[in-house]
């Protein structure tokens, strides 16, 4: 595998200035009505970036509202164009000073962190190297867990998803959404966990998403009423705004505590883990600055001795998830996977519960499949 090379000299690039950002938003429907403790849908919208420099292009994505588009092309292109494709840290914070008015965490964050996921992917294009490679791989293969079980499923539903991964698939561990209703239906949050696990079996892991609908008591009681279940992991059982009340449940059940992925600042990041508040900080490598931030993330939930684990957005996590060496798994999210799958080529296989970048293809090696893409185009 070689990268570009100077066309006078013959010699591999060693920089190249960036020469368009493009970017456009898709919504695709969902397969069916799903919903968690807090939020209901019936479509993602996905926002994708293709950066170019010395005749290549570089990939990334997040998912958000179109508007994110206009924060791509109107903020964010004008301080990346020109700059070195190789110096995406600097390219980093050029768009962290164009945002300041802005507002450098939320919104802007999200498109900061798909220009940065297409700029990293530029690099080890112009590179010809595997994305992992160049950041510097931790591992081969990426441990992942599937995730869906949304509260709008039958009994049913439920089994079938899970039985597909833990069985089919050979994926050993799964979450499902609990905190129906804003939290108030407690006892089909308890039914559904012992659905789940008597579908997956005794082995598997079974990890648990309130999406913050309930109080820290009450989650606190549902874990102790839902005992039987025998889960590991108790996502978000309370607003990851409240960083006491997760360390409350935190101290009061023996599942590890987890949040985080709506964090889009390196210092609520380190918050997070100084308050004692989760057992493990969920990063979204399409929120949190992109690969850059995410990294610098990982970073710092090991200097707390905190787990660290990747949220959503598989396709685009498995590099810098290969490269984190303290990561638990990366979440292999219904919803994400599925579209992932409709739009982009060199998804990845979970079999056997991990996945593990390419090798042989340079960059993130994602191919984005414009035609098939085009009937979503919304912005």
């Amino acid at each position: 595998m070689s990268g570009v090379k100077d066309p006078a000299t013959g010699a591999p690039v060693s920089s190249a200035p960036v020469s368009e950002v493009r970017a456009a938003a898709y919504t695709v429907p969902t397969d069916m009505p799903e919903a968690d403790g807090t939020f209901a849908w019936d479509s993602t919208t996905i926002v994708v970036v293709q950066v170019k420099a010395g005749g290549v292009e570089g990939l990334g994505y997040t998912y958000g509202p179109s508007a994110l588009v206009g924060l791509v092309t109107d903020a964010l292109a004008p301080v990346v164009v020109g700059s070195d494709a190789f110096a995406v840290p600097a390219c980093a914070e050029a768009m962290a000073r164009a945002l300041r008015n802005i507002g450098q965490s939320g919104a802007g964050a999200y498109a900061a962190s798909a220009v940065d996921c297409a700029l990293w992917d530029l690099a080890a294009r112009l590179a010809g190297l595997p994305l992992h490679r160049l950041l510097g791989a931790a591992r081969e293969d990426v441990p992942v867990y599937g995730s869906g079980g949304f509260t709008t499923y039958t009994d049913g539903q439920l089994s079938d998803q899970l039985g597909g991964w833990v069985a089919d698939q050979g994926i050993p561990r799964v979450k499902i959404k609990i905190g129906q209703d804003r939290g108030s239906a407690e006892q089909r949050d308890i039914e559904r966990m012992l659905v789940a696990r008597e579908t997956i079996g005794p082995d598997a892991e079974l990890f648990v998403d309130a999406n913050g609908a309930y109080t820290p008591k009450q989650a606190a009681r549902v874990a102790v009423a839902a005992h039987g279940a025998g889960f590991s992991w108790f996502e978000e059982p309370v607003s990851s705004e409240d960083l006491s009340g997760l360390r409350f449940v935190r101290e009061s059940i023996s599942a590890d505590v987890a949040a985080g992925e709506y964090l889009t600042r390196l210092a609520d990041v380190e918050r997070m883990c100084a308050a004692g508040a989760v057992d493990c900080v969920q990063a979204d490598v399409t929120r949190c600055g992109g690969i850059t931030g995410w990294l610098r993330a990982a970073t710092i939930a090991q200097a707390h001795a905190v787990g660290f684990s990747g949220h959503c957005a598989p396709a685009i996590s498995a590099a810098p998830a290969a490269a984190a060496p303290a990561l638990r798994h990366l979440e292999w999210f219904h919803d994400h996977v599925r579209l992932e799958a409709m739009l982009f080529d060199g998804v990845l296989d979970p079999a056997g519960g991990t996945i593990t970048p390419d090798p042989g293809r340079p960059g993130n090696g994602l191919t984005f499949k414009d035609a098939d893409a085009e009937q979503f185009r919304v912005a």
